[in-house]
């Protein structure tokens, strides 16, 4: 649908070229019935020049082109108005135009928002110890913990302080759903304080998005999803679930960041030889899951009671992320694929399939 667009914006753009052609005797156009002055040929050309790199700039992937597109816009139909009769149906593929340039401009706000949001947890991230994890470092913790960061390969390497991911889900947004929705997804995590900044696409259908974004920062959490980054079908947070919910989802996410399981504000408890719950507290919010570990010491379930929403109404369901790959990325060994699982009265409700395509550790800057 993109080049589709890009097309019509191309095409459009080199249509006002009739106008400049007309103006300056340098070709025959009968279709034109009106005269048009010099100076109203130049403003054909120059609508063209602009809708023609708007187009050119789309196709680069300049984030900018609907500012072109929008100028553009406005000026053709200015045109279009004075020379109503010869042009009068340039107005529809204007307005085609410009309500998808103003939809761009909204995305473009929204990842503006998102850069600094990423920007603030990386640049408020406290530096850890940096000399390389030991053995005698990690006996503290419970013999499956010890044994699941040995695993992972950990010892001998310094402390994990951020860490940026590249994933692709597939999504179901209600348990009724039949169909999955294809989405891909980044996301940055900084470890001291503990802080996540997670944005998503998701195709819904063809040409149709919705694009959203889940950050935990400050204790605070926050979940909104705008379709065309414009209309907002969820929006929720900061709020006492919605904070513990975001809370819990970091604590899981250790298993992407493991040695955060050093973290003073985490606690571990030993539930059996293949189980430990951690409970991590900032301030006055808390929140606790339970890791279980296969025979290969690796982190196979996460599972925790977590607000699905929030509001009076609001409980804890029991939400279960259960890992089905491990990868080794940057030396590190971390869960490469995985479902998320709602365990609800009505049933189970799988609601995400992941995969890591990409995982690095301590990015020294935000890459948006």
């Amino acid at each position: 649908m993109k080049v589709i667009f890009m097309i019509i914006l191309l095409i459009h753009g080199l249509i006002h070229l009739l106008g400049f052609l007309k103006a300056f005797l340098l070709a025959e156009l009968n279709e034109i019935t009106n005269p048009v002055s010099k100076p109203m040929g130049l403003l054909w050309l120059l609508a063209a020049l602009i809708l023609v790199l708007a187009a050119a700039l789309m196709f680069f992937k300049n984030p900018l082109w609907w500012l072109f597109a929008i100028i553009g816009v406005l000026i053709s139909q200015v045109l279009i108005i004075v020379f109503w009769k010869d042009s009068l149906y340039g107005t529809i593929p204007n307005i085609l135009i410009l309500t998808v340039a103003l939809a761009a401009f909204a995305h473009y706000g929204f990842e503006k928002k998102i850069r600094k949001e990423v920007t603030y947890i990386l640049e408020n991230s406290k530096e850890e110890l940096s000399s390389p994890i030991t053995k005698q470092e990690i006996s503290q913790l419970p013999e499956s913990v010890q044994t699941w960061l040995n695993a992972a390969g950990v010892i001998g390497k310094p402390r994990i302080q951020s860490v940026f991911m590249k994933q692709n889900y597939q999504i179901k947004l209600k348990p009724e759903q039949k169909d999955w929705y294809t989405t891909v997804a980044e996301q940055y995590s900084t470890i001291s304080p503990p802080a996540f900044v997670w944005k998503a696409e998701i195709e819904m259908m063809p040409a149709i998005s919705a694009f959203g974004r889940d950050k935990f920062i400050g204790g605070e959490g926050e979940m909104v999803f705008k379709l065309f980054s414009v209309f907002s079908v969820a929006n929720d947070g900061p709020n006492p679930q919605i904070n513990e919910a975001a809370l819990q989802r970091f604590l899981g996410e250790i298993v992407w960041y493991p040695t955060a399981a050093l973290h003073d504000d985490i606690t571990w408890k030993e539930l059996g030889d293949h189980s430990a719950k951690a409970t991590l507290t900032l301030g006055g919010l808390s929140g606790s899951g339970i890791f279980s570990f296969g025979k290969d010491g690796h982190v196979r379930i996460f599972s925790a009671l977590r607000y699905q929403g929030s509001g009076p109404e609001a409980k804890r369901s029991e939400w279960t992320v259960n890992v089905t790959s491990t990868k080794e990325f940057d030396g590190i060994k971390v869960p490469a694929s995985g479902e998320v699982t709602w365990k609800l009265d009505s049933g189970d409700w799988t609601w995400a399939k992941f995969e890591i395509v990409a995982c690095n550790f301590n990015p020294k800057k935000s890459g948006y």
